[in-house]
């Protein structure tokens, strides 16, 4: 399945649940694209960027793909000042020694449910879950 050069129809969502939309912007290098938010201001960009690096072959190929958001805000302690914020996703699959992506698919809806949730069967996207807590708060054990 390819990727809409439009990202609008609820693929992306805020952490108040509202839609925010996606343009493509570019390809390349390698496997790699860019998204820019419709309406960023040049001066605070709002990308999206997918990358992916495949290495190995036969049973040691791997794909190491990374879905990233940047997004260049006013500094609240000094608004004359930009600054960025990036969060992302890595999944690295050892394609070659895998026959169906079941568990790579189980990994992933680990990593979501673990930033969406809180163990409640209702996805959030408030970061309320506690993966988010985590990210945001950097909580360790």
């Amino acid at each position: 399945m390819a990727l809409s050069t439009t990202l609008v129809t609820n693929e992306i969502k805020n952490a108040a649940g509202a839609e925010v939309e996606f343009r493509f912007k570019q390809n390349g290098p390698g496997a790699r694209c860019e998204f820019a938010q419709v309406s960023e201001s040049p001066a605070y960009p709002h990308r999206l960027s997918i990358a992916h690096q495949e290495s190995g072959t036969g049973i040691n190929a791997t794909r190491r793909s990374v879905v990233r958001f940047d997004k260049t805000v006013a500094s609240t302690v000094d608004a004359t000042k930009a600054c960025t914020i990036s969060a992302y996703a890595v999944v690295s699959i050892p394609k070659g020694a895998l026959i169906a992506s079941t568990e790579v698919s189980n990994v992933i809806a680990e990593l979501m449910s673990f930033l969406a949730t809180q163990g409640g069967t209702t996805v959030l996207y408030d970061c309320t879950g506690t993966g988010a807590d985590v990210l945001l708060n950097g909580i360790i054990v």
